[in-house]
């Protein structure tokens, strides 16, 4: 007769089978994650303090030097509705045909304009009619002169 198997080794044959089974492991995700660029930047020293520079002397003009702002201011009241015109040589003036003045105030007529070099002649005018008593009046390009005319 043949030997029965006993409880015994019973149990230890099912308990081979489920301790031999391999059991997987868990893969976890890694994930890769670029490295940080620090930027630092760089920060100039203090500098020392200077010394205080004295202006520079102004520039003389050239002869070829671009052109430079000439004024011609007139003080005349010369009443409601009336104009005051220039007539005269450079600067755009011309004795054909009178320049009207902007009525800067009052009694101020102000002109304005953009001289290259040498001189502006001219001659107010009264609503480009009456002509100024006395001689012709000359400014220089890049400066500014007051008139008083006589009409």
């Amino acid at each position: 007769m043949a030997k029965q198997p006993t409880k015994k080794t019973a149990n230890k044959a099912v308990a081979k089978k489920t301790t031999t089974k391999p059991v997987a492991a868990k893969k976890t995700a890694v994930k890769k994650v670029a490295a940080k660029t620090i930027v630092t930047k760089k920060v100039a020293a203090p500098k020392p303090a200077s010394k205080p520079v004295a202006p520079k002397a102004p520039a003389k003009p050239k002869a070829k030097s671009k052109p430079s702002l000439t004024r011609i201011l007139v003080k005349a009241d010369v009443g409601f509705g009336n104009e005051l015109h220039l007539r005269g040589a450079g600067g755009g003036l011309s004795w054909d045909y009178g320049t009207t003045m902007e009525n800067a105030s009052a009694d101020e007529w102000l002109w304005q304009g953009e001289v290259k070099s040498g001189e502006v002649v001219f001659k107010v005018l009264l609503n480009d009619t009456l002509w100024s008593v006395g001689d012709d009046c000359v400014v220089a390009a890049g400066a500014s002169i007051v008139v008083e005319p006589v009409f």
